[in-house]
């Protein structure tokens, strides 16, 4: 597998109590999380990339405020009447 480094100054980055293996694993996901908001990840690939299962960083990104499903005016009326 291919793979990016990407250095960051960890005293930039450290709080109390948090390991930088915790900080890591959140700067995976923030990343997944804004490639996805931005349409340059899947959701699945999005997953892959912070070690979450599809469905796992869906509700991950709800939770955190991203849209997870993006519908215009005219596609939310059709998807309503279809399921009306």
């Amino acid at each position: 597998m291919n793979t990016v480094m990407l250095e960051l100054p960890i005293d930039t980055l450290a709080s109390p109590g948090v390991s930088p293996e915790s900080l890591a694993s959140e700067a995976k996901f923030m990343l997944a999380l804004k490639m996805f908001e931005v349409g340059r990840l899947s959701s699945g690939k999005a997953g892959k990339l912070c070690d979450m299962g599809r469905v796992e960083f869906l509700l991950a990104a709800g939770r955190a405020g991203v849209p997870v499903l993006s519908l215009d005016d005219d596609e939310m009326i059709m998807e309503f009447d279809q399921n009306a």
